[in-house]
């Protein structure tokens, strides 16, 4: 190369550098820019990332958030909390990196306990996890399913039936058992002890058995028998306008009727009981009494024979008593008066149902008729 040529070049190079100089520093100086906004921006974006240990229900992982505090995360991580869930630590506390957060959701169990039923919430996500929350002491307890269960978020049903003492008195014994059976008939065979036939206890069989019970055993033995009984018979009065007033007349005896009972017997630990009814059948129909009521009124005077001292016979001839019959049982009331010669003068029925004032009405007709000769031993009274 010419030493012209090498003047020529390096002259050129001074040009460009002079005329690229001011170009080249205006496109250096926005990326500049660029480079030093994207390098703070950075900073800025390791500054607010947090690194968070995040449990749920026992499950644990590591995650980034720009969350804030706790109810932030679990917004972003869409966990919903509920009245029953917790929360550790609590919604709105600050987060750093490096925080742990756990959450457990609530979990509802209806759970009955020696035959009571509640309902109740637990965090625990297994059956023995759960009855250690809830305080329930299960040693020896019959459980209606597994210890290590677990238990979704739907919740469970959950029965524990714990160990009880009972006491059975049965055939002049006591036998003591530790059970957690769920009835007295269970608990009862546990106890070697059996209901035959009629057989039954003090408590119901399929009753809950509880701490400390003393269940009797009932042993039962039963029959029929049939009897027949009386029916008592009904009377029935009825006015008589034909009787006199004060009159009663039987116009039809009563006669009681029959049925024939069934009755239970039973006999409960040697001890008869009170039969009880099971069945009537009417054998024969009671059949009513139907008496007379006189309502007639009759006159209580008979011409010549007023001034008499009826009074004194009827003390003669029955000591003044209305009813009085003598020892053969044909005469009878104030004036013994047979049947046949009562109803001759008008009378009804029998002279000693018959009131007095009528009876003396009837004497004195009579007397009309016959003076004192019905009267062969008192009628002398009749004149003082």
């Amino acid at each position: 190369m010419s030493h012209s040529q090498s003047s020529h070049r390096a002259a050129r190079g001074r040009r460009r550098r002079r005329a690229d100089g001011p170009e080249a520093l205006r496109r250096l100086v926005p990326r500049a820019l660029v480079v030093a906004f994207l390098a703070g921006g950075t900073s800025a974006f390791i500054a607010h990332d947090k690194a968070i240990r995040l449990s749920v229900d026992g499950t644990p992982r590591t995650l980034h958030t720009f969350a804030d505090d706790v109810e932030d995360l679990l917004a972003d991580e869409h966990l919903d909390i509920g009245a029953h869930d917790i929360v550790a630590p609590a919604p709105g506390t600050d987060l750093d990196s490096g925080d742990a957060v756990v959450v457990r959701h609530g979990r509802p169990v209806v759970l009955t306990i020696d035959g009571r039923r509640r309902r109740v919430w637990t965090t625990a996500d297994t059956v023995a996890g759960a009855l250690h929350q809830l305080g329930v002491r299960a040693e020896g307890a019959y459980l209606s399913t597994s210890r290590s269960r677990r238990i979704g978020r739907h919740g469970m049903e959950l029965a524990v039936r714990t160990e009880r003492s009972v006491v059975f008195v049965a055939d002049g014994r006591e036998y003591r058992v530790r059970t957690n059976a769920a009835t007295v008939r269970e608990a009862l065979a546990e106890a070697g002890l059996a209901l035959r036939d009629q057989d039954t206890t003090s408590v119901p069989p399929d009753s809950f058995p509880r701490e400390g019970q003393t269940v009797s055993v009932l042993r039962i033995t039963g029959s029929k028998e049939v009897r027949e009984e009386p029916i008592a018979f009904r009377t029935v009065k009825r006015t008589d306008p034909q009787l006199a007033l004060g009159t009663e007349s039987v116009v039809q005896q009563g006669r009681p009727g029959v049925r024939r009972v069934t009755y239970k017997l039973r006999t409960v630990n040697g001890v008869k009981q009170k039969p009880k009814r099971l069945h009537t059948e009417v054998v024969h129909a009671p059949r009513p009494q139907i008496v007379h009521i006189g309502t007639r009124v009759l006159p209580t005077s008979v011409r010549g024979a007023d001034h008499l001292a009826w009074h004194a016979l009827a003390q003669c001839e029955a000591g003044g008593r209305l009813d009085a019959v003598d020892a053969s049982g044909n005469y009878g009331g104030l004036y013994q008066f047979d049947v046949a010669t009562w109803r001759a003068l008008g009378g009804r029925g029998r002279p000693q149902d018959a009131p007095a004032q009528e009876q003396t009405y009837r004497a004195k007709k009579l007397y009309i008729t016959r003076g004192a000769s019905p009267w062969p031993v008192c009628g002398r009274k009749l004149h003082g």
